[in-house]
């Protein structure tokens, strides 16, 4: 919300500076955001007109102009060479005098200082200027015209209260009272005891019996609609300077005098209208809910389609405007528009609430009535509307008739009582019951007093007051927050510890990091292709409301994030890139019960995964550079999961290479897959070599087992080697298990070191067999091996390997 100093001190002018003001709305919950001068500095700038104007005799695009300067020109009138296109006889401008300074053309650069000069020849005395060159706006189309009644040498700043400030607020939801500078002017009222000047909204007498038939047939939708018809208005006249610089202050640019006029009040008032251009409604008015199929064109140009879930109000044979948010197209207000039909409503917030979000825009009217706007005020507001319509835009012929007034569904806000203790309890001082009624009488709050109580019946204004702890928050920010003692909270200190057996998530960053990763942090929301190619979803959870058209899917799976992170630095000559993420993932599961932390029909795990891509290593001397491939990231997730010993079988993924990938599994449960990018995604997403991945269940990852004390074996181990001729069929992990599967304990570890193919059968290997050398590690902690006991344990561990197709070589 931004408004100007003066505008908001024309209601509520305490004896208070700038700052103070600005330090006691912030204070009071009304956050000063930004705080701006209206206009840069400058000096000698005077109200000058234009009395004679003649063609420069050198130049096309220039003017001799003789100017009225008042005292300012002593002499006589000053001769000013003007390039202006509206440079004319009888307007009034600013005039620079000469010594005149001027804000700088360029950031960073001095004030411009205004000097007697020649222009082609002729002497120029100074300079006329446009609202641009005093940097007070960027049009720079023509002179500043002022008004016709300024006198002439009066100084431009105080003529046109440059010496003003812009104050913007940054408002929390519950603050829409303030979103007006009368309702900011109320907030100034109560906080200082500063008079506050009362609205007058004397009504204007009616010369016309016509009424427009309006039908409110959704009172949850609209509880107040009030309206009236005004004919023969002049919709080309201008809008006055006054309102075009107030508006201007508040950040909101001159449209036409209609739209300026209902604008006006939104800022100054907090009151939403629409002005309809009456003679394009066919028969009555309709407010009621849309229905599916109806499309309306907005005034931005936008078309939308309807459903029953927005409001509308429509004609009798078209929907002509999108109830509380924005007016449509085809009843819009032109300069052929002769009668016009002023409304002003009561849309429920809840009926207004995330409607334009809907449809990708926002506007002024859809922000206030979201938050709550008075529905006390429907009637006086439009009383105003049609005096400045008459101001500004009557004839002699401009009359209005009645205003209509419906009210099906008047907002009733329940009362709400404070216990005095309860809210010295809360606030954190001693408060009484005497400070808590002149905090309520300050606010304007009607209430009755109890034993130790005060019940408030919110005023219609206020949406916010619903239960005690806002009427506490209330008598905090008026007696004021700076006020409050500094005290220590009482209150036990019990940290969390966290179980041996599992590590954080912090943890297991730093463990990825320590293994040359770096972590990256992506959006859970993807393209809807990624989840199809990379993880098979053909179902992803869609989001309603998209912050970019690509973006429209929840992500089931952190593959597609790392693989567009991986061609995001190789799109900037990155040569080696490792990242990981860990982050939440989410997919359909009706077996979901909804809870604090879990949405029903949906399951939110979290993962880690990893993306490994280009050389091993860094560049070095030691070894030769090599690509990263499988068993690189087969080490890194071992590395992860030590001292746990995962399995890896070989398994199919979508976004696999389907022979270079595997599922990891920790004590026979699967905890996720690592491979290398299909081949064909590799082609599809325009990557020069394949990259490495891993995602793993974070749940799984953070577990970690307690250290268990063994004492170290007194006796040495005994190896033995074998070599073993199995199929090719046969797995590593299929032999090794059965070599260790001792039911006496003796075999401790079984290594592969050797793996030998003929290139032809030979006498001891037949086609499609290789031979598998295995170290055997045996160990009694309790004993000394004997030669019969390695003896029987090997021939023990041959005959389990055979299980598997494995014999002895040779």
């Amino acid at each position: 919300m931004q408004f100007p100093e003066s505008w908001l001190r024309s209601f509520c002018n305490p004896s208070i500076t700038t700052a103070e003001l600005a330090d006691l709305l912030t204070m009071a919950g009304l956050e000063v955001e930004d705080l701006r001068p209206a206009a840069p500095p400058f000096s000698r700038v005077v109200v000058g007109e234009i009395v004679e104007a003649e063609q420069h005799p050198n130049a096309d695009r220039l003017r001799v102009c003789r100017v009225d300067a008042g005292p300012h020109s002593r002499d006589g009138l000053l001769q000013i060479v003007c390039g202006a296109p509206n440079a004319r006889v009888g307007i009034k401008v600013p005039l620079a005098l000469v010594g005149a300074e001027l804000p700088p053309t360029e950031p960073g650069a001095g004030p411009f200082t205004i000097q007697l000069g020649k222009l082609r020849g002729v002497e120029s005395q100074g300079m006329l200027c446009s609202a641009r060159e005093l940097k007070l706006s960027d049009d720079h189309g023509g002179l500043l015209e002022l008004d016709t009644a300024a006198p002439v040498g009066a100084d431009v700043r105080g003529l046109l209260q440059l010496d003003d400030t812009l104050f913007t607020l940054k408002l929390t939801p519950n603050l829409g009272r303030a979103l007006s500078v009368h309702g900011i002017a109320r907030e100034v009222a109560a906080l200082t005891g500063a008079p506050l000047l009362a609205p007058s909204f004397p009504p204007v007498a009616a010369q016309l019996p016509d009424v427009l038939p309006v039908a409110v047939q959704a009172p949850d939708l609209c509880g107040r609609f009030s309206g009236r018809i005004i004919r023969n208005v002049n919709t080309q006249a201008r809008t006055p300077a006054w309102m075009v610089d107030r508006l201007a202050r508040c950040g909101q640019r001159s449209v036409t005098a209609l739209v300026d006029i209902s604008n006006y009040v939104m800022f100054e008032y907090g009151r939403p209208t629409h002005i309809f251009d009456l003679d394009k409604i066919h028969g009555g008015l309709q407010v009621r809910w849309g229905r599916p199929g109806e499309t309306l064109k907005l005034l931005n140009g936008n078309t939308v389609e309807l459903d029953a879930q927005v409001g509308v109000i429509a004609d009798d044979q078209a929907v002509e405007s999108l109830a509380g948010i924005m007016g449509g197209d085809a009843t819009a207000v032109s300069d052929g528009t002769r009668h016009v039909y002023v409304e002003a409503a009561f849309w429920w917030p809840e009926a207004v609430a995330g409607r334009g979000r809907r449809y990708n825009f926002s506007t002024d009217a859809g922000h206030r009535f979201e938050r709550g706007v008075d529905p006390a005020g429907t009637v006086e507001h439009i009383e105003h509307i049609t005096r400045l319509i008459l101001d500004i835009c009557g004839t002699p012929e401009t009359a209005c008739g009645p205003i209509d007034d419906q009210q099906p569904a008047m907002p009733q806000h329940a009362p709400v009582t404070l216990r005095v203790a309860r809210a010295a309890k809360v606030i954190g001082m001693p408060v009484t019951q005497a400070q808590c009624a002149a905090v309520f009488q300050r606010l304007g709050l009607a209430f009755t007093e109890g034993d130790g109580t005060l019940t408030v019946t919110p005023p219609s204004w206020r949406f916010d007051l619903v239960i005690e702890e806002d009427l506490i928050e209330e008598v905090a920010r008026v007696i004021g927050y700076q006020n409050l003692p500094t005290t220590a909270p009482l209150a036990p200190v019990t940290p969390r510890m966290r179980s041996e057996a599992s590590r954080g998530s912090f943890a297991v960053r730093r463990a990825v990091a320590a293994l040359d990763y770096q972590e990256t942090i992506n959006f859970s929301f993807v393209e809807a292709r990624w989840e199809q190619e990379l993880h098979g979803n053909a179902d992803p959870i869609r989001v309603l409301n998209p912050i970019a058209a690509p973006l429209s899917v929840m992500r089931s799976s952190l593959i597609g994030s790392l693989v567009q992170v991986l061609r995001h630095n190789l799109a900037r000559k990155a040569p080696r890139v490792r990242v990981f993420e860990l982050g939440r993932v989410a997919w359909r599961d009706g077996s979901v019960a909804s809870g604090d932390l879990t949405v029903a029909g949906i399951c939110q795990p979290m993962r880690l995964a990893g993306l490994a891509y280009g050389p091993a290593d860094a560049t070095q001397w030691g070894s030769a550079e090599r690509a990263v491939d499988f068993f690189d990231i087969k080490g890194d997730v071992e590395a992860l999961l030590a001292p746990r010993r995962p399995v890896f079988e070989a398994a199919e993924h979508p976004a696999f290479h389907p022979g270079r990938s595997a599922r990891v599994l920790v004590d026979g449960v699967a905890i996720g897959v690592l491979g290398e990018l299909h081949p064909r995604w590799r082609q599809a997403y325009e990557l020069p070599h394949a990259p490495m991945l891993f995602e793993l269940d974070l749940a799984a990852v953070q577990v970690q087992p307690v250290p268990a004390f063994a004492p170290i074996a007194r006796h040495q181990a005994a190896l033995r080697d074998l070599a073993l001729v199995v199929p090719e069929t046969t797995t590593h992990d299929a032999l090794v298990g059965a070599l260790r599967a001792d039911p006496s304990g003796l075999v401790r570890a079984a290594m592969l070191f050797d793996v030998y193919k003929p290139a032809q059968p030979t006498a001891d290997m037949a086609a499609g067999e290789r031979s598998l050398a295995v170290r055997l590690e045996l160990l009694d902690a309790e004993a000394t091996l004997t030669e019969d006991r390695i003896d029987a344990a090997v021939a023990a561990a041959v005959a389990r390997a055979a299980a598997q197709g494995a014999r002895l070589r040779g």
